[in-house]
């Protein structure tokens, strides 16, 4: 089987899900597992280890993993923000981990408690411990575009950071859009210049759609090279910390993007509308996604001209 060109990490049952008051269960999450992999995701972040009280949802991350087990061709991973975190990973037996940290000191001390510089050194030594036990590291560096409290993000703090991460021995980067303040231009300029000071370090892209530029933002990575991308079905997610953050860019509607381009994903856009139905039926509300809305068109007008055909018969 071809393996796509372009790789998506859903992150419905983590960043989707960590800003909704209504809990959902255990077995709710295990089928929105399951649907997403049949759906055709190869990678899915299933939690985060963070404290209960801090992200409610987050409660049961742990037993999420340990009942999930193996599932062939997909990768479960989680996120994880300190030691403790990191301990609890392996605890559960978690193979992928995303070890990630802000590189805005005002976002930090919100999100961590700690400055900047000294969160960094942290995740330093975490990173070379999740290397030494012989996980899958994906290291990302939060408010990578800009930050709502401090301004613009200054791309040679970025690029110091994400050389410190490769150094402890993180194979992948992640540059994240944790406000949504990035815009095309310098999403595909940070994208190269951090691919040029690490060659062999693939890049990926948290993006958030908080100005409407998620997409198109998604689309200059691409441009510059990047091939992995986190998305959340229906455009769920936001952060905690962050004042007025939207939710990430749509699975759905990067899928439809990427497929209308040529770019081969290898996800089913039908399941995943079906996704999109069950988490709008729970939540109660109607998701910011685009293309669920078309298929349900596309549905309707089939049905329609079935119906037509039927009666003429």
């Amino acid at each position: 089987m071809r393996e796509p060109d372009a790789i998506f990490e859903d992150q419905t049952l983590r960043d989707g899900l960590q800003m909704e008051a209504r809990i959902f269960s255990l077995e709710e999450k295990l089928e929105l597992i399951r649907r997403l992999a049949e759906a055709g995701l190869k990678r899915i972040q299933v939690g985060s280890f963070v404290h209960p009280k801090r992200v409610p949802q987050m409660a049961d991350t742990d037993e999420l993993i340990r009942e999930l087990g193996e599932r062939p061709g997909v990768a479960f991973t989680g996120l994880v923000l300190n030691e403790k975190g990191l301990d609890r990973a392996l605890a559960c037996g978690l193979r992928h981990v995303a070890l990630s940290v802000s590189v805005s000191d005002t976002h930090s001390r919100k999100n961590a408690n700690r400055p900047a510089r000294e969160a960094l050194d942290a995740m330093i030594d975490l990173v070379a411990k999740a290397a030494r036990e012989g996980l899958s590291i994906r290291a990302g560096l939060q408010c990578a575009f800009g930050c709502v409290y401090e301004g613009p993000t200054d791309p040679e703090k970025v690029l110091a950071a994400a050389e410190r991460m490769a150094e402890a021995g993180a194979p992948e980067i992640s540059l994240a859009d944790t406000t949504g303040m990035g815009h095309p231009g310098q999403v595909r300029d940070l994208c190269r210049r951090v691919a040029d000071a690490l060659p062999g370090h693939p890049v990926a892209l948290h993006l958030h759609d908080t100005r409407g530029l998620g997409l198109a933002n998604m689309l200059a990575g691409y441009e510059a090279g990047v091939r992995a991308f986190d998305t959340c079905v229906g455009g769920l997610g936001g952060c905690p910390f962050v004042r007025g953050a939207a939710g990430n860019v749509p699975t759905e509607d990067a899928v439809h993007a990427m497929e209308a381009m040529g770019v081969s994903t290898g996800i089913r856009l039908d399941r995943l509308a079906d996704i999109v139905d069950l988490l709008e039926s729970a939540l109660g509300r109607s998701l910011p996604g685009r293309m669920a809305r078309v298929v349900r068109f596309q549905r309707s007008r089939a049905d329609e001209c079935a119906r037509k055909r039927g009666a003429k018969q």
